[in-house]
């Protein structure tokens, strides 16, 4: 497939979803593809589907007009997944993943395997917003549908700075900055500011945070008792790993936080010597090289221990 407007012949009805717990990624791409539908294809009715959305994302134009429950009684001419890696990972729209007429799967994780009609995976694109955009014939691409696709580039490539930048990704941003769109304010809401809560939250696992591995390995981790009493949620806790990764002397980063009574949510990053995707893919998840996350269940030692246990060995093989 050149563009996706190959696949469009004769669709009355479109839907796009992300995996569950949306990252910037997940919601950019996914708008960025809604408002590509919705500005250039009237005919088409289209649905966008994403569970709860940051507040940092309020700005994306037709932001309101996600929906957070599938109608299961409609049937879609073709199903949009974007920015996910395995089929259990597909968000609320996951019953449609049967029903649909066609689906397509837009994404660039190593660790996908493909599982749609029609699979567009490329692990080289920094992000799935990226490879969208390839995928978008680029005089379509209006303002408000460049300020969804910047959004998801510069939250996956951590503004330009993680390895999975490349030339054609500073291209493509420059290509959607022509479009008139604000980058710096883009920068700021979606990927820098944070609430107070969430500074509260981003203190207490830094000062609570633990050097393991001779200093190799830095791990924080949040159970659920701690997260009621800040009143957070999981979206509020988007950049601690990032936070944790940066410590001086650190090759891995762990952040882990209690989703329900003795199972956690693991988020991995890597400075380059560790294989996260490796160790994420060993327990059921996966990812990137340098990102991925999966999901344990035990007590939070337990889901500590194993991860080490995992890390470790890369480690040693590595000194050898």
């Amino acid at each position: 497939m050149e563009k996706i407007t190959s696949e469009l012949a004769g669709v009355k009805t479109a839907a796009i979803a992300g995996h569950v717990r949306p990252d910037g990624d997940c919601v950019g791409s996914c708008m960025g593809l809604y408002l590509y539908l919705k500005e250039n294809y009237p005919e088409i009715e289209a649905d966008v589907y994403l569970e709860e959305v940051k507040e940092g994302f309020s700005f994306l134009n037709s932001i309101h007009e996600v929906k957070k429950e599938l109608d299961e009684n409609k049937i879609y001419d073709v199903l949009f997944i974007l920015d996910t890696s395995v089929k259990d990972r597909v968000g609320v729209v996951g019953a449609a993943l049967d029903t649909a007429k066609k689906t397509i799967c837009v994404d660039h994780h190593v660790s996908n395997k493909g599982f749609a009609d029609i699979d567009l995976i490329r692990p080289t694109a920094s992000s799935a917003s990226e490879l969208l955009y390839t995928l978008l014939e680029e005089e379509k691409v209006t303002k408000s549908c460049a300020e969804a696709i910047y959004t998801g580039i510069v939250n996956d490539t951590g503004v330009f700075q993680y390895s999975c930048t490349t030339p054609q990704t500073m291209q493509i941003a420059a290509k959607l900055m022509e479009t008139g769109i604000n980058f710096s304010k883009i920068v700021d809401q979606a990927f820098y500011e944070k609430t107070y809560v969430q500074n509260q939250i981003l203190g207490r696992c830094l000062m609570e945070s633990i050097l393991v591995l001779d200093g190799k390995c830095i791990i924080g981790s949040l159970r659920q008792k701690d997260m009621e009493f800040y009143h957070v949620t999981p979206k509020d806790l988007d950049g601690i790993v990032q936070q944790l990764r940066v410590t001086k002397g650190v090759e891995v980063a762990i952040f882990l936080y209690e989703i329900k009574s003795q199972e956690f949510k693991v988020s991995l990053r890597s400075n380059g010597r560790i294989d996260v995707n490796e160790v994420a893919s060993y327990f059921g998840g996966g990812g990137h090289v340098l990102a991925a996350g999966c999901t344990l269940c035990g007590s939070v030692y337990d889901a500590m221990n194993n991860l080490l246990r995992a890390i470790e060995k890369q480690l040693l093989k590595d000194a050898n």
